[in-house]
């Protein structure tokens, strides 16, 4: 569910007669940042964006553009090109400053070096390190000069990401972590960091962060950037990204007492943001993307060029279905992460009978897309499992199973990318017992210290028919992604030792495409109308 904060959104915008309506009025000595985050592959709007600056710069001597992160994954356009597409849209549009999302992991620790050396401007990032090395991975922060004003931008990335975003790439030879995010001690590096960009002679400082603003019914204990304000002192403003919340502008009193303007826009172009700086006062407004008409020719035409290539994969129809698989509701909400819907129902079986194995399991988080009823082009998939997995087979024990439920259910009724989309298994959660799942530092799975949660889990015997008990000291074959199977995303620690029966490369997105066309005779039906219910929540009354 998107977090709605503080928003009164400006007045309708039409940048082509900017001039006469649109943003509050503001002096041509003031400096003005526009912001994005969490935009995950919605290209238009960087033309919009861009238009916009050019737009300000006609009246403004002092303009600047930054992103908090999570631009080069979330569709078909960041899988084809892993994420040059985007680089090269943000170059055109020319932005001051960049954070680094938990995405920008994805195609790996290498790929993202590769795009770092295609970007214009460099990321910024201070809370990323090698174990063992004094110095930040990334430039914790640049100091960029506006006139006579000098402008920190700290970048601050979730700790989350080394079991979000494939934890292998963040491990050695002997599979022990070469690398942090500084969880434990997060709020001393940033307050090194904002100390130290004062004492290089900054006026201003200005966290882009990839934090995330938490609340019980999102995102449960997840690192929030409300406590991070207040355990450090010297921020000014806040831009951040992470949690998808549009929040215009709401003040957070940090450790020091002082106020600190906290800001997001949303996801995927919804909004833009623009924070005037007029002297000592700051001041955020959003403005809804839709109401943006001027676009800017340069990053229109390179748009064409992209469309160009994927003209073909767009009109290469693989099948149809008719009904419409879905991943959120109709105000939004991400369904996937807290729910089994028809979509997960979906990919779950694709992988299990691919696999031919005992359980299928789909991750919410890894389901980025709706597929309408209509017909369903390989553009269409990508845009669903966007993230480059490919599908692992394992042997793993009974009581490795109930550990990774248990994992799973750690966090309900919070969403969580891991909810897990199953199939060939069913299982019940007594949600009146609290999890009791320990994680480490890193937020991989240790043990479970107390009652379980899921119970009653049964597996489908395909001999007979019939779902049977799972067996914990019996032996269950498993189809998932590489993701938890072999790097242990999100912390599954327990399959550590699982035994890899199929690992032959091959993409979760053409198992998808594999299941409709061969097993649905390419026609996904009314069998997928509803979700299938394999999970069962009860207070255990």
């Amino acid at each position: 569910m998107k977090k709605i904060i503080s928003v009164v959104l400006s007045l309708v915008f039409v940048l082509g007669i900017f001039p006469a309506v649109g943003f509050a009025a503001t002096n041509t000595e003031d400096i003005i940042i526009l912001y994005e985050n969490d935009v995950h592959c919605e290209v238009v709007g960087y033309s919009k964006l861009a238009a916009m600056k050019k737009e300000l710069q006609k009246t403004h001597a002092y303009v600047g553009v930054v992103s908090g992160g999570d631009y080069i994954q979330g569709s078909s356009l960041g899988v084809i090109s892993k994420g040059e597409y985007i680089v090269n849209l943000m170059n055109l549009v020319g932005y001051d400053a960049v954070a680094l999302g938990n995405h920008e992991f994805d195609y790996q620790l290498e790929r993202l070096e590769e795009l770092i050396g295609m970007m214009d401007t460099a990321p910024v990032c201070c809370n990323f390190q090698r174990i063992g090395e004094a110095e930040s991975y990334f430039k914790p922060y640049s100091i960029v000069s506006y006139g006579d004003v000098d402008i920190a931008y700290i970048g601050i990335t979730t700790p989350s990401t080394i079991t979000s975003s494939s934890p292998a790439q963040f491990k050695d030879s002997e599979g022990n972590f070469a690398y942090t995010f500084h969880a434990s001690d997060l709020y001393e590096v940033v307050q090194a960091n904002i100390d130290a960009a004062k004492a290089e002679g900054a006026d201003y400082i200005i966290a882009v962060s990839h934090i995330g603003y938490a609340d019980d019914e999102m995102y449960g204990d997840m690192e929030d950037i409300e406590t991070l304000i207040q355990n450090t002192d010297g921020l000014d403003v806040v831009l951040d990204a992470h949690s998808h919340s549009v929040i215009e502008g709401i003040e957070i009193i940090d450790k020091g007492g002082n106020e600190v303007l906290l800001s997001s826009t949303g996801t995927k172009f919804e909004y833009i943001g623009m924070l005037t700086i007029s002297g000592n006062t700051f001041t955020t407004e959003l403005i809804h993307t839709e109401d943006c008409q001027a676009t800017d020719p340069a990053v229109d035409a390179y748009l064409s060029q992209i469309n160009s290539d994927l003209y073909r994969l767009a009109e290469h129809k693989v099948a149809y279905s008719e009904v419409d698989l879905i991943t959120q509701d109709e105000e939004g909400n991400r369904l996937v992460r807290t729910t089994e819907t028809n979509l997960g129902d979906l990919c779950a079986d694709a992988l299990r009978y691919y696999a031919d194995a005992d359980v299928g399991y789909m991750n919410g988080g890894g389901i980025r897309a709706d597929i309408p009823r209509g017909d369903i082009t390989i553009n269409t998939l990508l845009n669903v499992m966007p993230f480059n997995n490919t599908v692992v087979v394992a042997e793993i024990s009974g009581q490795t199973m109930k550990d990774m439920l248990e994992m799973t259910m750690m966090a309900w009724p919070a969403e969580d990318g891991s909810f897990p989309h199953i199939s060939g298994i069913t299982f019940s959660v007594n949600t009146s017992i609290p999890s009791s799942v320990v994680i480490n530092e890193q937020e991989e799975f240790l043990e479970v210290a107390g009652e379980y949660r899921v119970y009653d889990i049964k597996v489908y015997n395909r001999e007979k028919g019939t779902y049977e008990p799972l067996d914990l000291d019996g032996t269950y074959t498993i189809a998932a992604s590489n993701y938890f199977l072999l790097d242990c995303g999100s912390g599954m620690t327990m399959f550590e030792n699982a035994r890899i029966l199929r690992d032959d490369g091959i993409l979760d997105v053409e198992v998808v495409e594999w299941y409709i066309v061969e097993m649905l005779n390419g026609v996904v039906g009314q069998q997928y109308q509803d979700t299938t219910p394999n999970i069962t929540f009860s207070t255990g009354e």
